[in-house]
């Protein structure tokens, strides 16, 4: 298994390790509701640094990366990174990623550690017809996340307080004890927050302050899992996979139909001809949690399956998000989800679990 240069930090600090998408990580240190409660309340730092960095660079960069992702990317430099989707010529999604157009021909794609060695072969395959070179350079990558209503005050003392000029997905290079770090006014949790990226050690030494100097709370996979679900956000292997279109996921945010992309013409028919499935919120009326892959019946029929499931904290019923036929996707219809051996009655509603809190 991989281990990230942090790895020797979540020993120290007792963490639960567990394998995740090939790397050793930590799920919690003390438990993942606490972990949870310091985000939403105070202030959380996440070891990200399993995620992937991919580099597109080249004369034709812009043409490629815009005929590769679903979301319009600008010529770079720009100050705004930007949400988008990998998808195959059938419209199913390869990942979700954030892509930081960082120079004229230069820009970062960071994508899901468990995706990272299929999508650099997916966008080696592609570089047939451009000018372009992409180059894996995770291993030379740290990320970690700080997340919560203080994350702002940490990131502005510990690196520069032309950070609170940052709003939503804006990101700037920062100098940090003589390194340039990017500094990303984005996150995974549905807080205001910030993503950093540096070097190995230089991302060390940042952890090590913020815990030591800024009592920031060490959070482990198990809250990062909690929070974004909270905050409905998809998570590759749940909400979307390489059999879901971007459309069913609620993505259509992040597809610019007024351009040529892999997979925009069956997009497109979809569009056209209605979205078959739809991901919806549900809320468990009777006795258990929905877990992932729960199935979802409506009057004894299957109509899809639980792609996500807590009790979270602060919350008083069970929720989860279920991948459903698009016709019984109803608010406030009633379904049974099969819970182990027994079916337990949900009633459909919206996502909207909580109020999200980006800086704009």
């Amino acid at each position: 298994m991989n281990k990230t240069s942090l790895y020797d930090e979540h020993v120290r600090l007792q963490a639960t390790i567990v394998p995740f998408a090939g790397f050793l990580m930590p799920l919690q240190y003390t438990s993942i509701a606490h972990e949870h409660q310091q985000v939403r309340h105070d202030v959380g730092i996440f070891d990200v640094s399993h995620m992937g960095e991919i580099f597109v660079e080249g004369l034709e960069s812009l043409e490629f990366v815009n005929f590769v992702l679903t979301n319009k990317i600008p010529r770079g430099p720009q100050s705004q990174a930007v949400y988008t989707l990998l998808c195959d010529e059938a419209g199913h999604i390869i990942d979700d990623l954030i892509v930081y157009p960082l120079e004229d021909r230069k820009y970062l794609f960071v994508v899901n550690a468990s995706n990272t060695d299929k999508d650099f072969q997916w966008l080696l395959r592609q570089t047939a017809s451009f000018e372009v070179t992409v180059n894996n350079l995770s291993a030379s990558f740290g990320q970690i996340a700080i997340q919560g209503p203080r994350a702002h005050e940490v990131i502005a003392k510990m690196i520069s307080p032309n950070a609170e000029q940052l709003k939503f997905m804006n990101f700037a290079f920062m100098d940090y004890q003589g390194k340039s770090i990017l500094v990303s006014r984005s996150g995974y949790t549905g807080e205001d927050g910030y993503e950093l990226y540096a070097d190995p050690d230089t991302i060390n030494g940042l952890w090590r302050k913020a815990l030591d100097k800024y009592k920031v709370t060490p959070c482990g996979l198990g809250a990062r899992d909690t929070l974004r679900f909270e905050a409905a956000l998809s998570l590759y292997g749940h909400e979307i996979d390489d059999h879901t279109s971007p459309l069913e996921a609620g993505l259509k945010f992040a597809v610019a139909f007024d351009k040529e992309f892999i997979g925009r013409e069956p997009l497109s028919k979809e569009l056209e001809n209605g979205i078959p499935r739809k991901i919806v919120g549900l809320e468990i009326i009777g006795r258990g949690i929905a877990r992932a892959d729960y199935e979802v019946f409506k009057n004894g029929t299957k109509i899809g399956k639980v792609t996500t499931g807590y009790l979270l904290p602060d919350h008083q019923v069970p929720l989860a998000l279920a991948m459903i036929s698009r016709p019984e996707a109803i608010l406030g219809d009633e379904v049974e989800v099969q819970i182990r051996n027994q079916m337990v009655k949900a009633k459909i509603r919206d996502i909207k679990f909580m109020e999200k809190k980006y800086k704009r």
